[in-house]
């Protein structure tokens, strides 16, 4: 039902080729890419760049690919912070955080209290970063998406069907 659900969003964004010229997102704001050879293999950014600098042009996919997840890792710890210390109040902590690519989801949580997030949310603004972690973090109370489900998820986010319209119109 939940890829239904996506397909309705229609033809999601061409593949990225990670050459020079082209646009991607970090926390739902716009960069421009640049790449280029050099001796070592980095990426930074700087004003509203991207500049990827590495031994072989093939390289710059796996470098970007590789800082995103390593930013996902900070910048979702950062941001599940609080998060998790309101959840407090219920008894409930999360057993860990990991990043991993996903096909079709943004986040899961196991049955286990392990929370993980999709590596491509960290090109979504932050609240929309936020919803994900709530929602998910709500499914260590209700495994389902009961009523009750809804309503801790109401409380704890009142906005939360903004943000996810949002993130689901902003990632197709």
């Amino acid at each position: 039902r939940q890829q239904a659900y996506f397909k309705d969003f229609g033809i999601r964004s061409p593949e990225k080729r990670y050459v020079s010229g082209e646009s991607h997102y970090y926390l739902g704001k716009q960069f421009l890419l640049r790449v280029s050879e050099g001796k070592t293999n980095s990426v930074r950014y700087k004003g509203r760049c991207f500049e990827v600098v590495c031994t072989s042009p093939d390289r710059a996919r796996e470098l970007m690919r590789s800082w995103y997840r390593e930013h996902a890792k900070l910048k979702f710890a950062e941001y599940a912070e609080p998060i998790i210390s309101r959840f407090a109040r219920y008894g409930v902590a999360p057993t860990s955080l990991y990043v991993q690519e996903m096909e079709n989801r943004w986040g899961s949580c196991t049955p286990k209290g392990k929370i993980i997030l999709n590596t491509e949310l960290i090109k979504a603004p932050r609240p929309c970063i936020e919803y994900v972690i709530t929602h998910e973090m709500c499914h260590l109370l209700h495994p389902d998406h009961t009523a009750a489900f809804f309503t801790l998820l109401e409380t704890e986010m009142p906005d939360w069907r903004r943000w996810k319209d949002k993130l689901e119109r902003f990632m197709v």
